[in-house]
């Protein structure tokens, strides 16, 4: 099966989507990868790619692109905050972050019988209901709900530039934040064993080699970044690191700033950087909202920490083994080396 981005897709079978299921125990309806790429979705995917790829965009919106756990939550609110709040006193505010910036491709990872079905009456359903009056949930809860959302839209989405709308770049801006992948990794464990659409039951070394074989969901972190990296020079397109952002906050949103057109002031900008900044969120928690508990594992989250964990540059030293440290050294260094990136590893 081709899409209309001129992907091929293909069901995994046998080992491959064995050993998936093995360890991933919220892959329970089959997986698809897509080549070039080596991009790797849940099998419901091929109902989506062409919804996605052909998504009408408009001159307002912006669209936050990133690899998981390089940061979306906090450019959510960063981004939202700035164009919607910058005197943080929107009553919206206290809406999940996934209904004030919906995350576009949310519906693929629903598909698993890991998790139960959303019911009418569950507060997501009844979400739907009123943000996307008369249509039928069977058709994309969270696409519709990225579709009728009210301008200036703010979007989410994981995929890469590729699988996106031909014309992101022309029409709209984007915004896409990158993390150093030692970090990266270590996050998107914690992730995939907090979460019931992952439900990730191997242990961390094997899940780093699931990274380094390029072989887990989304696929290859150093393509992704890759195809961000070079388009870096486009007007629509602004590219930021998560330590920058961590590092120099204020400087980091005065760059937003200029590139989204929101022109706060620096009192503004210092506002916004304190109610975004990582305590602030963890003690909001406004996450997914009422309902959204159906998506976690909370043993795991009583046991390890939630959603909102550490936040911290440096996080994974002392995490990794010298054996898988050097492994990850030599995957940095084969497939980073030429794109002109450098990542901070500490702070």
């Amino acid at each position: 099966m081709e899409t209309a981005s001129g992907h091929k897709m293909v069901r995994l079978e046998g080992e491959d989507l064995a050993r998936q299921e093995r360890d991933f125990k919220g892959y329970s309806e089959g997986m698809v990868r897509l080549t070039p790429g080596r991009w790797l979705f849940p099998a419901i995917f091929e109902q989506y790619a062409d919804k996605y790829y052909t998504f009408e965009l408009k001159p307002s919106d912006v669209m936050l692109v990133t690899y998981p756990k390089c940061g979306t939550t906090w450019l959510q609110e960063v981004v939202w905050t700035m164009r919607n709040n910058p005197n943080l006193d929107n009553p919206k505010a206290n809406m999940p972050i996934n209904v004030r910036v919906p995350f576009l491709e949310m519906d693929i990872l629903l598909s698993s019988r890991n998790l139960p079905a959303i019911t009418p009456d569950n507060p997501i359903i009844q979400g739907f209901k009123k943000m996307c009056p008369g249509r039928d949930p069977k058709d994309g809860i969270f696409l519709q709900m990225t579709e009728l959302a009210p301008s200036p839209r703010t979007m989410k989405t994981h995929l890469p530039l590729s699988l996106l709308p031909q014309n992101l770049l022309t029409t709209s801006k984007a915004v896409y934040i990158a993390r150093n992948p030692k970090d990266a990794v270590l996050s998107f464990y914690h992730h995939s064993r907090i979460l019931k659409n992952h439900g990730y039951t191997g242990t961390f070394e094997q899940f780093v080699q699931y990274f380094l074989d390029d072989d887990f969901m989304y696929g290859p972190y150093w393509l992704h970044l890759k195809e961000a990296l070079e388009q870096r020079d486009n007007p629509n397109l602004h590219v930021m690191l998560y330590e920058d952002l961590k590092q120099n906050t204020l400087h980091e949103l005065k760059r937003l700033n200029d590139f989204l057109g929101t022109e706060l002031t620096e009192d503004q900008l210092k506002g916004v950087a304190h109610y975004t900044s990582f305590p602030e969120m963890k003690a909001r928690n406004a996450l997914f909202g009422e309902g959204g508990e159906i998506f976690l594992n909370l043993g795991i989250i009583e046991k390890d920490g939630g959603f909102f964990r550490k936040g911290t540059v440096g996080d994974w030293k002392g995490k990794y083994t010298p054996e898988l440290d050097a492994k990850m050294d030599e995957w940095i260094k084969t497939n980073l080396a030429d794109l002109d990136i450098q990542f901070k590893y500490g702070l």
